[in-house]
């Protein structure tokens, strides 16, 4: 079966004062239309690694790789043509940050309205009835105020969600989440993932779920990469991630917190430098 996204041996670099920074180094992994999650420590090349699947590499980063290809489709050789055919309309992402992500003099409704209107050429009666009822689906209260508000005005945790609808409005066929859960309350987070669940075994949406959340991603992906220093250091199956050989993954695994046992001092992650090379 032919996979819906390979990528062999990216490379994502920085230039710094004396030395070029490699932030990520040999990236290996194929993918189906599946649930594959992305964990790692902050600094791990996670998020790099899924903006330069689309292209989105922060100049002056270099990105490079000696193959990307999403369904069929080379993006190494992509035009801007096909770029614009391809970003936020076939493979989203939902960023980290709705404060750097949302366009601060848009309201949240133009924002909706526009992504559903460029990918389904659609009325502007249709779309801000989408609107409404992706807003609803995220659990936003008082849909049409949010609606009309900048993102300014909405909290940390609103923002997230609004930010989730915009991608997932366009109904893309491959979503890269880039901790999309970390600013919502339990409930919401639930909820969330029951869309991204739905749209997965529905729809056939490909995941690449991007978390710190070991927990979460051993319940709810069906794969794991594990990313230590720029590299994957091991690749597993979501249920067994409680049983990892690699010992960065074990560790990780220690020093969660627990509600029971009382563990003092609380564990802290041993490393070994053999493990960034």
């Amino acid at each position: 079966m032919t996979p819906f996204l390979s990528v062999e041996n990216l490379n994502i670099s920085f230039p710094a004062r004396q030395k070029t920074v490699q932030a990520v180094r040999g990236v290996n992994f194929s993918m189906g239309r599946e649930r594959l999650g992305i964990v790692g420590e902050s600094g791990s090349g996670k998020s790099q690694t899924g903006r330069a699947i689309l292209g989105l590499t922060p100049s002056p980063g270099v990105a490079s790789a000696d193959r990307l290809e999403f369904d069929g489709t080379d993006l190494t050789r992509a035009s801007q043509s096909e770029w614009r055919a391809i970003r936020g309309q076939r493979i989203s992402m939902v960023m980290q940050d709705p404060k750097f992500s949302l366009n601060p003099v848009m309201t949240i409704g133009w924002q909706l309205i526009e992504a559903y209107r460029t990918k389904h050429r659609a009325p502007k009666s249709l779309a801000v009835e989408k609107s409404l009822e992706m807003l609803n689906a995220v659990q936003i209260r008082d849909v049409e105020r949010v609606m009309r508000a900048y993102p300014h005005e909405l909290s940390g945790g609103m923002g997230q969600r609004a930010m989730i609808a915009m991608m997932l409005i366009t109904e893309p066929e491959l979503l890269i989440a880039d901790e999309p859960t970390s600013a919502l309350d339990v409930t919401v987070q639930i909820e969330v993932l029951r869309i991204l669940d739905k749209l997965v075994t529905d729809r056939g949406m490909g995941l690449i779920f991007i978390s710190h959340d070991l927990r979460l991603v051993s319940s709810f992906c069906d794969r794991v990469l594990v990313m230590y220093a720029g590299q994957i250091v091991e690749e597993i199956a979501a249920a067994d991630l409680a049983h990892a050989k690699h010992p960065y993954t074990q560790g990780l695994f220690n020093c969660l917190p627990r509600i029971e046992g009382g563990i003092r001092p609380l564990p802290i992650l041993t490393r070994d430098d053999a493990w960034a090379n």
